[in-house]
């Protein structure tokens, strides 16, 4: 990747001189405000001729954003952006690079910065009205992106998608566009049209791990299992280590019968993030379903103590962990825990399931004892 980064002035000082001395007659060009790199579409201007070097100063302004968890801007997330600027530089014939500098970040004034503001205020209503204001300065597909994560943001999923489809119809080459029109499709549950988004934002920008990592997701929810392991592994073998991918990852392989795999994905998404309660809950499921109960029981246990929510589903695995490995009266504690302050038809429908596999346990395991008093419980409550 043609991106280099530099501590301080003095270290990119050197950086710039060493790169000289290896290209003589090549430039050395300022980067446009970092802060408005998200909000930019192209990204790159246009380069001189011959080799370049492109100095960002302040880089990280550009990764600055104040939105909700979950709603986050895509050009301001730093993997898309390096992204960006890699497929800009490559494209370059004269050869390339982005010099990325650590230096105090400037201060953002005037109605010339109304994106860069908005999504620096804490406020969601106020960073609408800012983007609304900078739309009336322009539709431009950055200006139509950047608004409709904000109408997202404030659940205003009709302005978004009028936004989006816009922008697209304008920049029909840009990743980010599509990208964000995956996520809104994923909000109305449109899952076909999420993968058909998620995949265009790939197709353009093929070194971007997240829409990979989430064509996979869309395609594992259409029951498209080989497809959605092939666009996990394309993520991941450009974002090694991301927790979400290998945990996706797994439950495909899981699902394909690849226990073995998937089991290694699971533990690999424990040892990157340990207090991620699924990663958890999903190597217990894998172990039950290869019949190692007792290892199981503390995948799931371990995962119910990570687990602010106390997943129910995942308590009523837990219980028949407990019922395989002899523990019937731990079990049936495990359950009236669990569901005892449920909505009666979800609660009806979880011990039900429960019921059911824990006939199908008994079938795999019939020298298993104690069941009988979970069995018993369950089919009096399913009766009351």
């Amino acid at each position: 990747m043609p991106i280099a980064t530099a501590d301080s002035p003095i270290a990119a000082a050197q950086w710039i001189e060493e790169w000289q001395d290896e290209h003589p007659g090549g430039r050395v060009i300022a980067a446009p405000a970092p802060a408005e790199w998200p909000f930019r579409y192209p990204l790159a201007s246009s380069l001189p001729d011959g080799p370049v070097v492109v100095r960002a100063d302040a880089f990280d302004e550009a990764f600055t954003n104040q939105q909700a968890a979950g709603t986050e801007l895509v050009t301001t997330q730093q993997a898309y952006l390096e992204q960006e600027w890699s497929a800009a530089l490559a494209r370059h014939p004269g050869g390339a690079w982005l010099l990325l500098v650590s230096t105090p970040a400037p201060q953002h004034h005037g109605t010339t910065a109304l994106l860069p503001r908005a999504f620096r205020v804490t406020d969601a209503t106020e960073r609408l009205s800012l983007c609304v204001a900078a739309l009336a300065g322009g539709r431009t597909p950055a200006t139509l992106v950047a608004t409709a994560s904000v109408c997202m943001e404030v659940n205003d999923l009709v302005a978004a998608a009028r936004d989006l489809d816009e922008a697209i119809a304008l920049a029909p080459q840009w990743a980010a566009a599509h990208y964000e029109r995956g996520k809104l499709w994923l909000r109305c549950d449109d899952m076909p049209r999420a993968a058909q988004e998620f995949q265009a934002a790939a197709d353009r920008l093929p070194g971007f791990a997240p829409a990979w990592a989430n064509l996979g997701a869309t395609l594992g929810e259409l029951d498209h299992p080989a497809e959605a392991l092939a666009a996990f592994e394309r993520a991941l073998a450009l974002d090694p280590d991301s927790p979400q991918a290998l945990n996706n990852l797994g439950v495909v392989q899981r699902d394909l019968g690849r226990l073995t795999d998937a089991e290694a994905a699971f533990r690999q998404v424990i040892e990157l993030q340990p207090g991620l309660a699924f990663g958890h809950y999903n190597l217990g499921h894998t172990l039950f379903l290869q019949g190692r109960f007792q290892t199981a029981l503390s995948a799931y246990a371990e995962g119910q103590a990570l687990d602010p929510e106390k997943n129910p589903v995942q308590a009523s695995r837990l219980a028949l962990c407990k019922v395989a490995t002899g523990d019937a009266e731990g079990a049936l504690r495990e359950l009236q825990r669990a569901t005892g302050g449920l909505p009666r038809d979800y609660r009806r429908q979880l011990l039900s399931d429960t019921s059911a596999i824990l006939f199908a346990l008994v079938t795999q395991q019939p020298g298993m004892t104690g069941w009988q008093l979970v069995h018993a419980w369950m089919a009096s409550e399913l009766r009351g």
